[in-house]
């Protein structure tokens, strides 16, 4: 399994998941432009890529993503209430809609969908799972559900939103009805609730975690790094940002042995 982060924050999302020949993309959120170019600096070709999978309607989930899957005749996998409200015209022989928790198969990957809170029309997150290696993408989560839970329980590399700081939220310059937005549940999780939330959840198996989807005026890669290193010294700590692509990693993290991939519905 191969995998990065091509872009990560609250201007823009793309997350690259790959397993031998097949490789897909979780969200284009950054112009099809600069997809190219960031696939381009990690040795990933774009017409490579088997299937897009949408987490939700937001735009900087989706920015790129009429463009790239129309240039490179990708199909799109979306639920129905993330295609409504994308307000998209997606060409129909691309177009896939799909239960929040369905899952896919796409070649030897298997796509779950993960049903979350977030304010946008039936969002889900991924896992992605080649029989033995699980990789959990995870962002724009409001609060903590027992999807989610499961989720981490059971992940090998994990990408985990730490959006915002709380001090540095309270004291901005957003205005009142926007920082509740990010705070009230369905919006976002704060560094201390990512935290929290590893702290409780995580599993033995977990070799790899990935803090992504910083906000850029209400949180520092400084900040996550202090908070975090401190309890990542049995796994590999990255953090994701919104100026450049993650290198891509895999080999040399999962050349271990892991415990029975998730068991997925029938």
């Amino acid at each position: 399994m191969k995998y990065c982060a091509l872009a990560s924050g609250s201007n823009g999302n793309c997350y690259y998941v790959a397993n031998e020949e097949d490789a897909i993309l979780i969200d284009v959120g950054i112009n099809a432009k600069h997809v190219e170019l960031r696939m381009a600096n990690v040795g990933v070709d774009p017409a490579a890529i088997k299937a897009i999978f949408i987490t939700h309607e937001h735009t900087d989930h989706i920015r790129g993503l009429a463009v790239f899957c129309k240039r490179y005749q990708i199909p799109v996998y979306m639920t129905a209430g993330s295609y409504r409200g994308s307000r998209l015209q997606l060409p129909q022989n691309l177009t896939h809609i799909i239960r929040r928790d369905e899952y896919v198969e796409i070649g030897s990957l298997k796509i779950c969908g993960v049903p979350k809170y977030h304010d946008a029309q039936e969002p889900c997150s991924f896992l992605v799972s080649n029989g033995k290696i699980n990789i959990a993408v995870l962002t724009d989560i409001g609060r903590i559900c027992d999807n989610v839970k499961q989720v981490i329980r059971q992940a090998d590399i994990l990408l985990l939103e730490a959006n915002y700081d709380e001090e540095l939220l309270d004291t901005g310059s957003y205005p009142f009805f926007l920082k509740n937005r990010i705070r009230n549940g369905w919006g976002h999780l704060s560094n201390r609730m990512a935290l929290e939330t590893v702290l409780e959840y995580r599993t033995s198996r977990l070799r790899h975690l990935i803090l992504g989807h910083l906000s850029g005026q209400n949180n520092k890669v400084e900040l996550v790094r202090q908070m975090f290193a401190p309890h990542c010294q049995q796994m590999k700590l990255s953090i994701a940002t919104r100026y450049e692509e993650t290198k891509l990693f895999g080999g040399e993290i999962l050349s271990v042995s892991y415990q029975a991939a998730l068991v997925f519905p029938e």
